[in-house]
């Protein structure tokens, strides 16, 4: 299937092949629920989905190796060098660690603009100082650069029916509704690197402050303020994504349904949290096997029929979104501005 996907793509050299053929297998191994949604792409696309991803969890992986504290400036070394590599790549092409290699070669093909790279690495690095967030507003400032940027990212990848601004803020907002998610089934393990996501005005409306949860960590006993917090949270982020998902309707309809597929997957993980009694301060929620494959299969059939009505006709009118980006969401209005991986 790499072969496959590289041919298809028109990516030719051993060594950029072998690039995207490293990113796809970091993709495959860490983004669990990434990885199944893209493999509804057409094929053609996916390598350069791999290269971002790849990308991505090369920086979170250098990041959470010991997070803040202790060895946070070799942490910032490692970025800045890696970054500097980027920099180095995307001006003249090429670079000796694969995933920059396979990054810069699809930001050139794709033309993605360098600044969502800046902005994410920017992100990267507050993740080794920033311990915790006092507002959603102050959260929603990391995430333009930790998700928001990952959307962004992606669009030209996959393609609009419109103009892509048009579907930007929609893209921006899907991305962090990801990581949202992903924030609140990962609270104990940031517990554990020092942070805590969640922000502190929402905690405190619950009377739940940092020690509370290291006691709940550390102790194994709930305690229903922190679920009444986790609750707050979950239905905020469910409000993210009723914002964003109408945006879908504005991409390419080949590429719909991987998109879809991911939405569904990663709003399954707040279902998972719910299902399991908010217990994500001790324990890590997750998607059921069953549901991924019930979920996987849906968006197949998609697909199939999505490419049947790209050869009989010309794409449909897209119809209109059913509100304007963060409609359902407070704080200030997504702007084209570390993904966790996953279920």
């Amino acid at each position: 299937m790499t072969d496959r996907e590289l041919d298809a793509a028109g990516i030719t050299g051993p060594a950029l092949r072998a690039a995207y053929r490293h990113c796809r297998a970091l993709n495959a191994r860490h983004g669990r629920t990434y990885f199944l949604a893209t493999r509804l792409l057409p094929v053609e696309r996916r390598p350069a989905v791999h290269a971002l991803y790849g990308f991505a969890r090369w920086a979170d992986d250098i990041v959470d190796a010991l997070g803040p504290g202790s060895g946070a400036r070799a942490r910032g070394r490692a970025l800045a060098r890696l970054w500097d590599e980027l920099e180095d790549g995307l001006r003249r092409g090429g670079g000796a660690e694969p995933v920059v290699r396979a990054l810069a070669d699809t930001a050139r093909r794709y033309a993605i603009d360098h600044a969502h790279f800046r902005d994410f690495m920017a992100a990267m690095r507050a993740d080794l100082v920033v311990r915790d967030y006092p507002t959603y507003a102050d959260l929603r400032g990391y995430m333009h650069g930790s998700a928001a940027v990952i959307g962004l990212q992606m669009l030209p990848v996959l393609g609009t029916v419109g103009p892509r601004e048009e579907a930007a803020p929609y893209a921006a907002a899907l991305g962090e509704a990801f990581q949202m998610s992903n924030f609140l089934r990962d609270v104990g393990e940031d517990l554990d690197r020092g942070r805590v996501y969640l922000p502190a005005d929402l905690l405190a409306g619950h009377d739940v402050e940092r020690e509370l949860l290291l006691w709940s960590r550390a102790s194994g006993r709930p305690d229903r303020r922190i679920t009444a917090a986790l609750r707050e949270f979950e239905a905020l982020t469910r409000g993210v994504y009723r914002a964003a998902v109408p945006g879908i309707a504005l991409l390419d309809p080949v590429a719909r349904p991987c998109i879809r597929t991911a939405a569904v997957l990663y709003g399954g993980i707040l279902d998972a949290v719910a299902r399991d009694g908010y217990t994500v301060v001790h324990r890590r929620s997750a998607v059921p096997r069953r549901r991924r494959a019930l979920v996987a299969a849906d968006g197949l059939t998609r697909v199939v029929a999505a490419r049947l009505r790209a050869r009989v006709r010309p794409a449909a009118d897209r119809p209109p979104p059913s509100r304007p980006p963060y409609a359902a969401a407070p704080g200030p209005a997504a702007t084209p501005h570390r993904t966790k991986e996953s279920a």
